[in-house]
């Protein structure tokens, strides 16, 4: 399956504003003794056209960092961007049509809906957007994703894997300039984790999309571009061209390092 590009290269997104900005972003829960910090001041910039996994221990605040950058959560303080645009004082109405129009979504249950047929569903974006339901677009990017003689089906009719790949279809089915996946190999077995990964991987270099993927699997994290790290709500380190086992081994430390931090201090 080779998708087609559709979008600007990705050489030359990349002299461009970043995909996504975070800038000093905190994040609070509660308020007085019982407030938890889940974020503490995270700067970073994603390129356009790249591909980030985001991982982290249990209660790093890879959670909280992905609903803040998509725009689906407010920071408490700090500043998101999207393509350099700042995204934080939208109003709920605004912050709503940009993640319809700007942004894909890909989560580990699939959200599809089971009332749909796998083409209304890969258009659905459009249709809540407002935006005319291109259906040539869509049964050629249920064709790229090996699904193209299956958009008359509801989804309880197919396999976990080839869910996830309609949702893929339908994360681009509006050219966004950013994927955001959560956990999206979670629920699958290892050809069809990896068929998926594939699929994301080929997003980003041959449609120049922009992927950020949050996930606890290290082979999953090995097909980005770069792996970030959050430990205690903060920004840990990175790995560039990322394999495995380094991966692996980089997710024991942080680990451990979280065993013996004091329970009081423990993020979300």
């Amino acid at each position: 399956m080779a998708l087609r590009r559709d979008r600007i290269p990705t050489e030359e997104r990349r002299g461009t504003a970043p995909a996504v900005e975070l800038r000093a972003v905190r994040r609070r829960y509660g308020r007085g003794e019982g407030a938890v910090d889940a974020l503490r001041g995270v700067d970073l910039a994603l390129p356009g056209g790249s591909f980030t996994a985001v991982m982290g221990p249990s209660g790093s605040g890879k959670s909280t960092f992905l609903q803040c950058a998509a725009g689906l959560d407010r920071p408490s303080s700090g500043e998101v961007l999207l393509g350099g645009e700042p995204i934080t004082g939208l109003s709920e109405d605004r912050l709503t049509k940009l993640r319809r129009s700007r942004v894909g979504f890909v989560f580990q249950s699939f959200n599809l809906l089971p009332s749909l047929t796998v083409q209304q569903n890969v258009l659905l974006p459009q249709r809540l957007a407002g935006e005319r339901q291109d259906r040539h677009r869509a049964q050629r990017l249920l064709a790229e994703v090996g699904l193209d003689r299956h958009g008359r089906r509801r989804p309880g009719q197919l396999s976990g894997g080839q869910q996830q790949r309609v949702a893929i279809a339908r994360a681009l089915i509006t050219r966004p300039e950013v994927v955001f996946a959560d956990e999206p190999t979670g629920a699958l077995d290892t050809r069809s984790a990896h068929e998926v990964l594939g699929l994301l991987r080929r997003a980003v270099d041959a449609l120049g999309a922009t992927v950020v993927m949050v996930t606890h699997d290290p082979v999953a994290a090995s097909h980005a571009d770069r792996v970030l790290f959050l430990a205690d709500g903060l920004l840990a380190g990175e790995l560039t061209r990322p394999d495995p086992q380094a991966v692996a081994d980089r997710m024991v430390a942080l680990t451990a390092a979280a065993d013996r931090r004091p329970a009081a201090t423990a993020t979300v």
